[in-house]
């Protein structure tokens, strides 16, 4: 049985230059987030990915500001507010006034919320692993440097560019 002949798309991909490559892999990256995105706000009952955003947020710190959790998720302040009407209506998220300015409002996760979290990171924590399982530790430290410095280089465009 003979190996196929590979695809024209890979076959040609791996003729390209190493930064065209990377750029493209990169744009292709962002359009499958985007995609999962799509696909998780079409499901009803389920959270988005956005408000996982929210939830990981919480996770990685035990309380924030509604501001700040809006900043770590990229989202504006509006949206934080409902999304953060529906999680705690499912009770996933706890909001207080802040003790030392009333007129902050501290989010945090509830035990539910916290369980939730915990299982979505083990379900895609898996995942990760197995996807980059293929690499080496050096490699996987490379990719995350030049990953940085793709996210500065976006960070750096003021609109204008």
């Amino acid at each position: 049985m003979s190996t196929p002949a590979p695809a024209p798309a890979a076959a040609a991909t791996t003729e390209l230059d190493p930064q065209t490559h990377l750029g493209r892999a990169f744009k292709a990256a962002m359009t499958s987030v985007r995609r999962l995105r799509g696909r998780e706000t079409q499901r009803l009952g389920r959270l988005s990915h956005a408000q996982y955003g929210l939830l990981f947020g919480l996770a990685e710190q035990a309380e924030l500001s509604s501001s700040q959790l809006g900043a770590r998720a990229d989202l504006a302040p509006g949206t934080v507010t409902e999304m953060l009407d529906h999680l705690e209506g499912d009770g996933l998220v706890k909001r207080t006034r802040s003790s030392r300015d009333k007129r902050v409002v501290l989010v945090s996760l509830t035990d539910r919320g916290g369980e939730l979290v915990r299982a979505r990171r083990e379900k895609f924590e898996a995942r990760w692993q197995e996807a980059l399982a293929g690499f080496s530790q050096e490699e996987l430290r490379t990719a995350a440097a030049v990953l940085e410095h793709v996210s500065e280089l976006f960070d750096s465009f003021d609109g204008t560019d």
